[in-house]
């Protein structure tokens, strides 16, 4: 066991404290002394608050809290301290949720037989889908996941196997299990099972399409009911997709379906029981004959073989659903071009209305884990067909426009199903899956208070897990030149590398070009048609560039031959080269310190209009929950009027990335209770900002707890607008507490920053953390672009 001191300011330790005990680590108040993810910290003060009204440095201890040290460590992580949960869970087995993770822990299974466009391929090769099934659970819907390849392919075998498996996990997800097998393995664990058991295979695909299917008829003016059907492909899915279909409202007598061999006929001996169900007595052999007259395709078969003279055949407002991948039965280019009166949707992501699994199966499970489902029936599936449906024609968020680069996503032919990164699927899905759940009896427990369990959904995810990955999509639709002043940096270039390769920006080098290449080499990268500039090297630059910074300074104490040689400094060239326009952006800081980068940066480019300061904002998350500290950078004890700028210019940054701002100032002191002069200072600021955004809401001052916890604001304060739902934008009264702050907070593990975001340039220039991860270069460089693009 380890024992580190650090020395912080006083008024961090009651912030600091307060913030984490809100998020919901254990603070035991007697000891004092907080327990986090992998350590513990101990305040080595009699009391906070006393110390700081002495004005006695504070320090904090951290210690590992899952030491393995002692006979005691032992005892507590093992035997015989887990002896008494053991217990509990012995006499009433439903405990085992109450004192395990079950109930939040899933199983993906295959056994390698269908594995995507590949085939039987087996249990070994099928691991890496399991394992980045086992991604998307924990990212869209917060459940954890064990992925477990079976080396079984008989039937019953493989259910005896699974089945075993119950006392460990709280749902099982059947993955790439080939058909008819997959039939007979889903509905024998279903029985047998009291758990949710889903093949996704099956399902996943039929619930997208059937919400797209509800909704593309609403646009062509067709009933389910009247509708003729062609399904290409006999699969798992195929033949739950045509289930579902059914149990919305298509007839039975108006489905074709197709395998390899043709229209699947009752003439036909060698029928299994599935294909059987969909087997027609029409006098219909071929696809061509099969869709003269059809109202809608699914394709789930494989590419291009669909043409467009037969496309033509069908009905009047056709719906096409060509699903195969990577190439769909028709490509899309091509469909489009052959009919105007079409609706098409594909399993591609480069097009409209893509059929993406992963709207669905992370918010089934979580809906069905949430009421302890014991299965997923039908009711739950619909119930999840409709929500899409439906969340599909509600307005679109801007965070979402943004990600996808579309300003007029709306419901039509274009828009039939919701966007993979829409945070609003969480909360409109599982609530439905289960209230469908309780109302078919299939659930162990009952949510009363819906407003609270979708709160419970956010926290559990959040925005905040895809926050990044809404930003860097939004960057790829429209990329901006990014110059990076100090492209001789290995992780600079890595960042360079990835940013070019995905299409986030198009980025300029600036350095010495034999080291840059040398770099390059060394790390086997290819940024070969990226411009390199070298300032030292480029005289007509150096020389342009020089006479425009002298006749800018030249009044504020900058001789030409001082020109000359900052215009040599590459922080000075970059930010140049953006305000000329020779690029839209500039990220540095990596190897100097952030006045470094900043200065030139406001010498040359300068604030925006009608702003006097600059500020700097760090975005904190830490898993469930985003918060935005400012100013953590740059003004070292802002006044009261400067405050209000600060807020001003937070409020801009937040609303970029799709949140809507709760504004606490924050003090050691709540509403007045003490007096002071930075509690002073706090208050009037609070006032004065509400006067120039009457439109936010603000308040203050208030110690962090107060702001972060509503069950505090609600009892004590409940005048404040904040009592609702707490501040998620944090204004430190001063430099030393914000920029602290969010430091510990990274150091130990708690939170995740992403930042310096520095507010209040006229064009986007970022200044990184010291020794900043190829990670955080890459977040900053997505930032930069998205805010170039509104300049």
């Amino acid at each position: 066991m380890f024992t580190k001191i650090i020395r912080v300011p006083t008024f961090f330790i009651i912030i600091f404290v307060r913030f984490l005990h809100y998020s919901h680590k254990i603070y035991n108040f007697e000891k004092n002394t907080l327990n986090l993810k992998n350590m513990s910290i101990k305040i080595r003060t009699e009391d906070a608050l006393s110390y700081h009204q002495q004005g006695k440095p504070g320090k904090i201890e951290v210690i590992p809290t899952k030491a393995m040290s002692t006979q005691m460590d032992l005892a507590l992580a093992y035997s015989p301290g887990v002896a008494e949960p053991c217990k509990e869970i012995a006499r009433d087995k439903n405990e085992v949720y109450k004192y395990t993770a079950k109930g939040n822990l899933v199983a993906v299974i295959s056994n390698g037989t269908a594995v995507l466009g590949l085939g039987d391929i087996g249990p070994e090769a099928s691991k890496p889908v399991m394992e980045g099934k086992g991604v998307l659970f924990k990212k869209f819907a917060g459940i954890d996941v064990f992925d477990i390849e079976i080396d079984e392919k008989d039937p019953k075998e493989f259910i005896k196997i699974v089945k075993s498996l119950e006392p460990t996990f709280g749902g099982i997800n059947l993955e790439d299990i080939k058909a008819p097998e997959c039939f007979e393995i889903e509905q024998e664990l279903r029985k047998l099972m009291n758990i949710p058991v889903m093949h996704d295979d099956q399902h996943g695909t039929a619930i997208i399409t059937s919400a797209a299917l509800l909704n593309a008829l609403e646009i062509v003016g067709k009933k389910i009911e009247e509708i003729k059907v062609v399904v290409n492909g006999a699969g798992a899915s195929a033949i739950s997709c045509t289930r579902l279909y059914v149990a919305l409202g298509v007839k039975k007598e108006n489905i074709l379906m197709l395998d390899s061999k043709g229209v699947i006929r009752v003439d036909n001996p060698n029928l299994d029981d599935t294909k059987k169900e969909f087997a027609t007595t029409q006098d219909l052999h071929t696809l061509e004959q099969a869709l003269n007259g059809a109202d809608m395709f699914l394709g789930l078969s494989k590419g291009n073989i669909l043409a467009p003279e037969v496309l033509l055949t069908m009905a009047k407002n056709p719906i096409v659903f060509a699903c195969a991948n990577p190439d769909p039965e028709i490509p899309y280019d091509l469909a489009m071009a052959t009919r105007k009166d079409i609706i098409m949707a594909t399993g591609r992501s480069d097009h409209p209305n893509q059929v993406n699994n992963v709207l669905g199966f992370p918010y089934i499970f979580r809906g069905a884990l949430d009421v302890r489902a014991s299965e997923i029936n039908e009711e739950m599936k619909l119930a999840a067909v409709r929500a899409i449906a439906q969340l599909a024609k509600e307005p679109v968020p801007d965070m979402v426009t943004k990600a996808y680069g579309e300003t007029d996503l709306a419901f039509g032919a274009t828009y039939l199903i919701p966007k993979p990164l829409d945070p609003r699927l969480i909360t409109t899905i599982s609530p439905a899956v289960a209230k469908a759940a309780i109302s078919s009896g299939v659930a162990q427990i009952e949510i009363t208070d819906w407003d609270e369990y979708k709160i419970a959904l956010e926290k559990r995810v959040g925005l905040d897990s895809k926050l990044m990955s809404r930003v860097i999509e939004a960057a790829k639709k429209n990329p901006k030149r990014v110059v990076f002043s100090e492209a001789d940096h290995p992780k600079i270039l890595k960042a360079a590398q990835i940013v070019k390769d995905e299409g986030i920006a198009i980025p300029i080098l600036l350095g010495n070009k034999e080291k840059i290449e040398a770099i390059m080499s060394t790390n086997k990268l290819d940024l070969g048609d990226c411009l390199i500039v070298d300032p030292d090297k480029d005289e007509q630059k150096l020389q342009e560039y020089t006479q425009y910074y002298f006749q800018k300074r030249q009044r504020k104490g900058v001789t030409l031959y001082d020109a000359q040689r900052q215009m040599r400094e590459r922080n000075y060239f970059g930010a140049m080269m953006v305000e000329l326009g020779e690029a839209d952006a500039m990220i540095s800081g990596l190897t100097k310190n952030y006045p470094r980068v900043v200065k030139p940066a406001l010498e040359i480019v300068g604030v925006a209009p009608n702003t006097d300061i600059v500020a700097g904002m760090y975005v904190i998350n830490n898993g469930q929950k985003t918060l935005f500290f400012a100013d953590t950078t740059i003004n070292l004890n802002p006044t009261a009027e400067q405050l209000v700028t600060i807020i001003g210019l937070t409020e801009k940054i937040v609303r970029t990335f799709g949140h809507e701002p709760r504004i606490a100032i924050l003090s050691y002191s709540n509403f007045g209770a003490t007096k002071g002069e930075e509690a002073d200072k706090c208050r009037l600021a609070v006032k004065l900002a509400k006067q120039k955004y009457p439109n936010l809401i603000i308040d203050g001052e208030m110690q962090a707890d107060v702001a972060l916890r509503t069950d505090i604001l609600k009892e004590n304060y409940p005048f404040s607008p904040l009592a609702e739902q707490g501040a998620n934008v944090l204004i430190f009264p001063n430099l030393s507490a914000g920029n602290t702050a969010y430091k510990l907070l990274q150091s130990l593990g708690v939170t995740e920053a992403i930042g310096p975001i520095l507010m209040g340039m006229r064009k986007p220039i970022h200044v990184l953390q010291l020794g900043s991860s190829v990670r955080e270069i890459i977040n900053m460089v997505s930032i930069a672009v998205v805010e170039a693009q509104s300049r």
